[in-house]
């Protein structure tokens, strides 16, 4: 599939990490959906309907970052992962989550971590 819809930047503050402070806390969390399907007949019919609402995407993806705090953010990109996955037109998805402000004492540039999933489950 060479079609691709990408959403990125996208900022959420959620309650994730190890650490009790980041619970309780709360930390910015940043998401990149890189979404592989067909664009063609979007394209053709000028219908969002034929496409990935990436509005009510952010909306779903903010829900998560927003939601249920986890340790890693390892499960954190496999949970934003699966809900590109539920978008019927989505055959493939890399999903990225950064953690701007994660808890290392030395100056950094990033830390992410970036999930492959394929409709089929391969990666």
């Amino acid at each position: 599939m060479r079609d691709r819809v990408a959403l990125r930047g996208l900022r959420a503050r959620g309650h994730h990490g190890v650490f009790d402070f980041e619970r309780r806390e709360g930390q910015d969390f940043v998401v990149d959906a890189v979404l592989y399907l067909d664009t063609a007949p979007a394209a053709v019919s000028d219908d969002v309907g034929d496409t990935v609402h990436y509005g009510v995407l952010a909306d779903r993806l903010v829900e998560i970052v927003t939601g249920e705090p986890v340790n890693l953010i390892e499960t954190l990109a496999e949970r934003l992962a699966a809900v590109c996955l539920e978008e019927p037109l989505v055959e493939r998805v890399e999903l990225t989550v950064h953690k701007p402000s994660a808890p290392i004492e030395h100056e950094f540039g990033d830390v992410a971590v970036t999930v492959v999933r394929d409709r089929g489950g391969a990666s």
